[in-house]
């Protein structure tokens, strides 16, 4: 077999937006006010245009004007433009063919065609005028589908050799030289094209997409005469649908009782198996299409139209596609699909698949069906000694799937029962908003189709897992028919508020339509919200409601389909839990307008033994706010870690790299810094937890884990170098004997996987697409064998980034002016209005207590929101963390009120900036300040002298919370990563 290679084979989807370019919008229609009234009211023409342009998905249908007279005609013409001209002779219009020529000198560009009443007359008079500046004469019958056939053979035969060389559009060349009979057939073909359109319609996996799959019909093209016929075939001779052709017919010059046999013998000379209709009125040519492998119709048969419409549907690839025994004709099996044809190659017996391969049947169905790129594929097949049956069929259904892939990439399909499964990518339940998450993710996966080569990265691929959205009118629909609006909104605990949504009932069609997606799914499912609010592009939410986890027990689908239930249901109680009431009235959003959409994915990982995680997984930033060495904010910040996600979003202890400079990673570098500052836990799904109720903790079912245990799954190939404290050195790989550190050396330093690579081209693009800077989330499944990997997008987002630019030089500004000047500032702009100061007391510090000072801080921060005031907050350590011994593990809604926070490090208290992508977001979405200063090694300047010796509002033994009479300025440069808190009075 040649050219086969599925391996090597990439299917690009077809650009069906691009078909169809050129158009008939005006018809200029000459007539006497008599044909012209049959045509517009008895025939209801306007209305049969404007239907099937709208079938199409068309925004113009075709504007008829009418003219009595040639002064009217050419007045229009010189003031208007027109595609088509439309002429009907008579009485009053006996020189329509002088008229012709005349408009034809002064309007070349504009076809022309006579539209006559038939009669015997009218024949013997076409026979002896001078045509030359007529396109094409039809037969008036009284039949409206004519003009429609007129207009799509017009802009057939302007787009076939474009839509033909762009995608492989069919062609179906008829050669008739008989007016009164090509005006009968073009109608009903082009009834058949179009009811063949819309059968293919059901490979769309949306409206939007389905409409547009129509342009990629067969085109019709008309031949009166051998050489016009041969040119035509020798044009699209490798996209031919098939033929229907005429016996006699003109042959240089004069009329050939048999052009068309000549015509069939020269076609069957270079293609045996291109389908061939041949109809004549003269019985004795049947030999003559029994010769050729042609079908042979009587043109003066009474049932000849219907006859036609069967052989055309038989012959061409239209309707089903059957399977046929060679030897009796019997049908063996039927093919409605594409997906039916993939799960039935393997069961197609020998001879049935072996007749219908080597005559093309299935790409000229697949053709017929626009499904051009695997089509063509499947059309250069060729069986040769050696081969069997079976490689045939593993062909054919590897390129089906791979084809299936790639068309399902970028699309929001509307998810449907039967036709979702594993080679099924993104979906949509229900008709509302998919919410931000959902929006963000679907943006990702058009976003990887449209700029991202599937062999960019060798074998590595970059994709979106498989997801299915239910969107917010699904939620709307739950709330109503539960009556849950007059609980979720009153001021119950979180678990009164839980037990009320898990005991509420789901609606039995989104039940069964998760039933049918799990059957998809292999692995642990991933239930994320998707609020309104959440991810937007102006106000970002991060973080403030539930994801859960949930397993895929294989044993009992009915199990996993319960637990899928009652972890939705638990995040749309999120939704009005006391934090995220606290998040809405800091944000000055009104909560009952919130809803929420729910993403449902597969989880990224592998399993092992009970633990399932992901090779790694990341949080990358297209801005760097902490530029060090030859890095630039310009050129992005990724954070990476063994396992699980949540372990970055928490705050854990990640590797920072530039995806610029992925070699000059500092913690790798550094043997002291590795030892300390690289990550000694991660996270993982516990896979032992088959039963699962939903807890307002989302993390409850998931496990801490060493990375002893990460070296007993033997995850850490690739991640972890190896200390040796005898030569107190670190190797980038793993020894028998030492300590395993991640620092991702295989994958920054020797390009095992290329991860710098990817981050770059998707900040970029995401960048560049989204129009502001972004941050997106990660996940990687590393395939050592075959030293590949799957680099898998959660999440995108805005990075919202105050717009008010700083034309001073921060660093001219003396310490004695600021109460904190600091050379390590994220953020950006001026703020005017904050009055405000809470601090942690350096004197008494001991972080024993940071768990203590949470509630401490919440009483303050519940008062300045009442109050709507701003602060600054003052503290060691990293903020937000869930590790107490690295600082106050506050979460958002306890410090909502904050607009900067800093980070001070004390003499013996020095802890690495926080890098937790939640807590991060919050800080940019807010425009909300991060200062990292440490005083007692001269990083910074903090004068707590002049903040004690200010009245305290409120203290404790831990906080001091002081309020200026005059509000004081802070200031922050972030592209210089400079920023300061001027005294009060200074500006």
């Amino acid at each position: 077999m040649r050219n086969v290679n599925i391996k090597k084979l990439y299917f690009k989807d077809t650009s069906f937006a691009d078909l169809m370019n050129k158009r008939v919008f005006n018809i200029l229609l000459i007539a006497s006010a008599y044909d012209s009234f049959t045509l517009e009211e008895d025939g209801r023409v306007d209305e049969q245009i404007f239907n099937e342009y709208v079938s199409l998905n068309l925004r113009y249908p075709p504007r008829i004007t009418l003219v009595h007279t040639e002064e009217e005609a050419f007045r229009l013409l010189q003031s208007r433009s027109f595609e088509l001209i439309i002429s009907m002779p008579s009485g009053e219009h006996s020189d329509t063919f002088e008229l012709a020529k005349r408009i034809k000198d002064q309007f070349p560009q504009i076809p022309i065609t006579v539209l006559t009443p038939f009669s015997r007359g009218v024949t013997r008079r076409l026979a002896h005028e001078d045509l030359s500046a007529i396109d094409y004469v039809f037969s008036w019958l009284e039949n409206a589908d004519l003009l429609l056939a007129i207009i799509k053979l017009m802009e057939d035969k302007m787009n076939a050799e474009a839509d033909v060389k762009s995608v492989g559009v069919q062609v179906i060349l008829v050669v008739e030289d008989s007016v009164r009979f090509y005006s009968s057939i073009l109608p009903l073909l082009y009834k058949l094209v179009f009811k063949q359109s819309r059968s293919f319609m059901t490979e769309a996996l949306n409206e939007h997409e389905r409409m547009l799959r129509m342009r990629g019909r067969p085109k019709i093209l008309l031949a009166r005469n051998y050489e016009e016929a041969w040119e035509l075939y020798q044009r699209y001779k490798h996209h031919l649908q098939g033929v229907i052709t005429d016996v006699s017919f003109n042959r240089s010059g004069v009329k050939n009782k048999f052009a068309g046999v000549a015509l069939c013998e020269d076609i069957r000379l270079e293609d045996p198996y291109v389908p061939i209709i041949m109809q004549s009125s003269d019985e004795e040519n049947a030999e003559y299409a029994e010769r050729f492998g042609a079908v042979f119709l009587n043109k003066n048969a009474k049932v000849f139209q219907r006859d036609l419409q069967e052989t055309v549907i038989n012959n061409f690839g239209f309707g089903d596609f059957v399977f046929i025994n060679p030897l009796t004709g019997e049908e063996v099996a039927r093919v409605t699909k594409l997906k039916d044809l993939q799960e039935l190659i393997f069961t197609i017996p020998d001879d049935s698949l072996l007749y219908h391969v080597l005559r093309n049947h299935i790409s000229r169905w697949l053709y017929s069906r626009a499904m051009f790129p695997l089509a063509e594929f499947l059309r250069r097949i060729t069986i040769e000694p050696g081969d069997t049956l079976g490689d045939v069929r593993k062909i054919i259904f590897d390129a089906i799937v791979d084809y299936r892939r790639i068309k399902n990439k970028g699309i929001v399909a509307v998810f449907e029962r039967g036709r979702f499964d594993e080679y099924s990518n993104f979906a949509r339940i229900g008709e509302g908003s998919m919410g931000g998450k959902g929006r963000g993710l679907a943006f990702l996966d058009a976003m990887v189709k449209r700029n991202i080569e599937e062999s960019e990265f060798g074998t590595s691929v970059v994709a979106v897992p498989r997801t299915v959205v239910l969107c917010t009118d699904v939620f709307s629909e739950f709330m109503e028919r539960n009556n849950l609006y007059s609980i979720a909104l009153q001021d119950e605990p979180d678990e009164v508020i839980l037990n009320h949504f898990l005991n509420a009932k789901m609606a039995q069609n989104i039940v069964a339509d998760l039933y049918a997606f799990l059957g998809s799914i292999a692995g642990p499912i991933a239930i994320r919200s998707s609020s309104l609010l959440e991810d937007s592009h102006y106000q970002p939410f991060a973080g403030i409601y539930t994801t859960y986890m949930v397993p895929n027990v294989k044993a009992s689908k009915t199990n996993t389909l319960l637990a899928v239930c009652e972890a939705i249901k638990a995040v749309y109680a999120s939704v009005y839990y006391k934090s995220s009431k606290a998040y809405m009235k800091a944000t000055r959003n009104v909560i009952d307008e919130e809803k929420m959409a729910i993403v449902l994915q597969e989880v990224c990982g592998s399993a092992y033994g009970t633990h399932f995680y992901p090779s790694f997984s990341g949080v990358a930033r297209s801005l760097n706010y902490y530029p060090i060495g030859h890095e630039t904010s310009e050129e992005g910040i990724a954070n990476v870690a063994l396992g699980l996600g949540k372990y970055i979003v928490d705050g854990g202890t990640s590797l920072r790299f530039s995806p610029a400079h992925p070699k000059s990673c500092l913690q790798a570098n550094n043997v002291e810094i590795a030892l300390k500052e690289t990550q000694t836990h991660f996270y993982a799904f516990d896979l032992s937890q088959e039963h699962f109720t939903p807890q307002v903790d989302d993390g409850f079912n998931l496990l801490k884990l060493t990375l002893k245990d990460a070296e007993k799954d033997n995850s850490l190939p690739w991640l972890a170098s190896t200390f040796n404290p005898q030569a107190q050195a670190l190797y980038d790989s793993m020894f028998e004997e030492g300590r395993r550190v991640i620092t991702f050396a295989n994958i920054l330093k020797h390009d095992t996987f290329p991860l710098a690579s990817i981050l770059q081209k998707v900040l970029q693009t995401g960048q560049r697409e989204m129009g502001r800077p972004v941050e997106i989330e990660f996940a990687v499944e590393l395939d050592r064998k075959n030293k590949a990997g799957t680099f898998y997008l959660l999440q995108i987002r805005p990075i919202v980034d105050s717009m008010e630019m700083l034309e001073e030089d921060l660093e001219e500004i003396p310490d004695g002016e600021t109460i904190i000047n600091c050379t390590n500032a994220l953020g950006h702009g001026i703020t005017h209005d904050v009055c405000d100061i809470i601090y942690v007391k350096p004197e008494s510090f001991n972080a024993a207590n940071n768990r203590k000072m949470v509630d401490e801080i919440e009483v303050i921060n519940h008062q300045l929101l009442s109050e709507e005031r701003g602060c600054v907050l003052v503290g060691p350590g990293r903020w937000g963390t869930n590790d107490p011994c690295l600082g106050i593990p506050v979460k958002w809604p306890h410090i909502s009120s904050a607009r900067l926070i800093v980070e001070a490090g004390l003499t013996n208290y020095r802890i690495d900036p926080s890098q937790g992508t939640h807590f991060f977001q919050n800080l940019t979405s807010f425009g909300v300040g991060y200062f990292t200063v440490n005083p007692y090694i001269k990083e910074g300047y903090l004068d707590f002298a002049y903040l004690d010796a200010q009245p305290a509002l409120y203290e404790t033994e831990n906080i001091r919370h002081v309020r200026f009479e005059q509000p004081f300025v802070i200031k922050i440069d972030g592209r210089k990563s400079r920023g300061v808190v001027l005294k009060s009075g200074k500006n």
